[in-house]
């Protein structure tokens, strides 16, 4: 199976083409690269992920965490340029709005969304044929990360500190 057609990558651009969903863009990308490469940071799904995290804080108003994840999304995505995980999407265009970003973000200008352009048919269609996630609107969606239930992740995190001692 082509990468990108993973079902994870799929929801990935639904999230950010559809609804704007940068904080699910990271949890889905973040579950398909563990699953593919998970100490790899130089990994193509990384830059995607980074490229989520950025808008993520842009919207969020938070510029320094935007401009330095969309820079370090900048050059994750310059280390193998016909890497698979980029084919089908016009990454042509991602670059100009990812340094279009950048630069709105320097200028202190408020959040501005992009879509991904998809050149692939057949990445247009499975695109199509996913189910769409139930949509968030609002503050529900800018704060998103601080209203979920974090409970699992602060017991891991507790655990992996008593396992260090």
């Amino acid at each position: 199976m082509h990468p990108l057609f993973h079902p994870l990558f799929l929801q990935f651009i639904l999230y950010f083409n559809e609804q704007q969903d940068y904080f699910e863009c990271h949890e889905v990308l973040e579950e398909y690269w563990k699953s593919v490469s998970p100490n790899d940071k130089s990994h193509p799904l990384t830059a995607w992920i980074l490229l989520s995290t950025g808008m993520y804080h842009w919207r969020r108003n938070n510029r320094a965490g935007a401009k330095r994840s969309l820079e370090n999304a900048q050059k994750r995505f310059s280390l193998d340029l016909n890497s698979e995980y980029y084919s089908g999407i016009d990454m042509a265009e991602m670059h100009l709005n990812l340094e279009n970003s950048i630069a709105l973000i320097n200028q202190s200008k408020e959040f501005k969304p992009f879509t991904l352009s998809i050149l692939s048919d057949e990445l247009n269609q499975r695109i199509q044929n996913q189910q769409m996630p139930l949509a968030l609107i609002g503050e529900e969606l800018i704060h998103k990360h601080m209203r979920r239930d974090r409970s699992e992740i602060l017991k891991a995190r507790e655990e992996k500190r008593r396992n260090r001692q």
